[in-house]
C-alpha cells in the first residue's frame, strides 16, 4: 500500500502538477475535483470539501457538504496527459464530516459488502469482460454511430479498422499497471474487446472505472468516440460486461469440486441459486439503461432465461471450462453501462445469500434450450429478465433484499431517478414510429 509520503515525493519527483480528486456518483458517472500540488497535503489529510449533491446526478440532492477521501493506492498518474506538469488521479470514498460515508456512495457502498463477506472467510476475485464500440465523429467531434468496418469476432486489419486505437489503448493500461491477458475485436462491427487480469472486487470496480476514461480518452486521440452503451446501433450484438467470479477460503477455491458433476462444488451451485433467485431486481443495476433491453431482448448470445448452464452462451450464468483452482461462474447479464461497484456489490451478495440459505439453481439448461418456445419455457417454469427498465425498477422496488444491500434510502431515490428516466423515454416520439404509423394511420 502506498503512504501519504510515498505519494508526496512521487508528485515531486515526476514534476505533476495537478491531481484529479475522482468519486462516482450513484448512476456510476465519474466525477472530478482538479487540486495543484501545493493543495495535495490538505486533499491527503480527507480535507477537501464537495458540495454533495454531485453524488446524486440529475437528482440534485444532499445539499450537505461532503469530504473526500483520497485512497493512496489508486494514485496514478495519467499518461495522455501532458508529459511536462503531469496529470495524475487519486480515486475517492465520500463521506460526511465524522467520518462516515455518504449513503450515495457507491465505492462504499461495495466496500461494505466485501467486507461484510470477508467477515465470513470469504475472498473474491473478479474478472470482467468490458466491450465497447469505437464509431467516428462527425465534423464538429460529435459522435455518431457511423463505422466503415465490417470487422467480425477476432479479425484483424485490414477488417479491424481499430486495431491501431486498441493497441494504444492498451499500451497505455499497461502504463497504468494494468496486467492486460488478451484483446481482440468483437462480434459486431466496430465492436472491441480488452481483458484485464482477474482481482479483488473492490480493485476491479476501480480499475472498471478507469478502463472506461482511458478507452474515452484514447479514442478521441484517434478521431474517434468509445461508447459503452448496451446497444448502439440494431441488427448487431450489444456490448455486455461478463463477470467471472472465484471465491477463496484459505487460498482454497471453494467453487471447484472434483468430485462432483461437473467439477462444481455445491457452493458454486447455491452461489449461482442465489443470483438467479435475485437477478429480476438485481437488473436495475445491472442493466440500467432504457437501452440495455435492447440488448436483452434482441439475441446474438444476450440472455434472457434465468438459467445455468456449462455449454450454450445465451444463458443467465455460464461454468466456464477452466475446473480445479480456476473454478470460476460467469455472469453473463450485466452491461458495460452499469455503475460497477453497485453491480459487483449486488452480484457478491446474491451468491452469498444463495449460500448462506442453500438455494438450489435448478438442473443444469438442456442443450439447445434456446430453441423452445416461450410456451414450453413457461412450462417448465422458467423465469425470465425484466423486459424493460420499468419492469426492472418495480422489481427491485420490491424487493427486500435490494434494500438490504444497497440501503433503503439509496434504494428510494435511485428508483426515483430511474422512473423519471423511464418516463421521459416514454413520452417520446421515435423515427421507427413515425415511419410505422404516420402513413397509415
Amino acid at each position: 500500500m502506498k503512504t501519504k509520503n510515498e505519494i508526496l515525493r512521487l508528485v515531486e519527483e515526476e514534476d505533476v502538477e495537478f491531481i484529479r480528486l475522482q468519486f462516482t456518483d450513484m448512476f456510476g458517472s465519474i466525477k472530478n475535483v482538479a487540486v495543484t500540488a501545493g493543495q495535495l497535503p490538505r486533499a491527503l489529510e480527507n480535507r477537501y470539501l464537495v458540495d454533495g449533491a454531485a453524488l446524486y446526478g440529475s437528482l440534485r440532492r444532499g445539499e450537505e457538504d461532503m469530504y473526500l477521501h483520497p485512497d493512496p493506492d489508486t494514485f496514478t498518474i495519467l499518461p495522455w496527459r501532458p508529459q511536462q506538469g503531469k496529470v495524475a488521479r487519486l480515486l475517492c470514498d465520500v463521506c460526511r464530516a465524522d467520518a462516515t460515508p455518504c449513503m450515495a456512495d457507491s465505492r462504499s457502498i461495495l466496500k461494505r459488502v466485501v467486507a461484510g463477506t470477508q467477515q465470513k472467510g470469504y475472498t473474491f476475485l473478479v474478472d470482467p469482460e468490458c466491450e465497447f464500440f469505437l464509431f467516428h465523429t462527425d465534423e464538429n467531434g460529435i459522435p455518431t454511430t457511423v463505422t466503415h468496418e465490417q470487422a467480425g469476432y477476432m479479425d484483424i486489419s485490414p477488417l479491424d479498422l481499430g486495431e491501431n486505437a486498441r493497441r494504444d489503448m492498451v499500451l497505455t493500461l499497461e502504463e497504468m499497471g494494468f496486467e492486460i491477458e488478451a484483446s481482440h475485436h468483437e462480434t459486431a462491427p466496430a465492436q472491441h474487446e480488452i481483458d484485464f487480469k482477474c482481482a479483488r472486487a473492490c480493485k476491479t470496480a476501480d480499475s472498471i472505472m478507469t478502463f472506461k476514461t482511458a478507452v474515452r480518452s484514447i479514442a478521441k486521440r484517434h478521431g474517434l468516440h468509445a461508447t459503452f452503451m448496451p446497444k448502439p446501433r440494431a441488427g448487431v450484438a450489444g456490448s455486455g460486461m461478463h463477470m467471472t467470479i472465484q471465491l477463496f477460503e484459505d487460498g482454497k477455491n471453494l467453487f471447484a469440486d472434483p468430485e462432483a458433476d461437473n467439477g462444481i462444488s455445491a457452493r458454486a451451485k447455491w452461489f449461482m441459486g442465489g443470483v438467479m433467485a435475485h437477478a429480476r431486481a438485481m437488473c436495475a443495476v445491472t442493466n440500467p439503461l432504457v437501452n440495455s433491453y435492447k440488448r436483452l431482448n434482441s439475441g446474438f448470445e444476450a440472455p434472457r432465461d434465468i438459467i445455468w448452464t456449462t455449454r450454450s452462451l445465451n444463458t443467465l450464468i455460464r461454468i466456464p471450462s477452466a475446473r480445479g483452482e480456476q473454478t470460476g461462474i460467469e455472469l453473463r447479464f450485466p452491461d458495460p453501462s452499469a455503475n460497477p461497484y453497485l453491480a459487483l456489490a449486488v452480484c457478491l451478495a446474491a451468491g452469498v445469500d444463495g449460500m448462506e440459505k442453500r438455494m438450489e439453481p435448478g438442473a443444469e439448461a438442456a442443450f439447445r434450450f434456446e430453441e423452445r418456445t416461450e410456451a414450453e419455457k413457461a412450462a417448465a417454469g422458467i423465469r425470465q429478465l425484466p423486459g424493460t427498465l420499468w419492469e426492472a425498477v418495480l422489481c427491485m422496488e420490491e424487493d427486500p433484499f435490494m434494500n438490504q444491500v444497497l440501503g433503503s434510502d439509496f434504494v428510494r431515490l435511485y428508483v426515483e431517478a430511474k422512473k423519471a428516466e423511464w418516463n421521459d423515454y416514454m413520452s417520446q416520439v421515435s423515427e421507427w414510429e413515425v415511419e410505422k404509423y404516420l402513413y397509415r394511420m
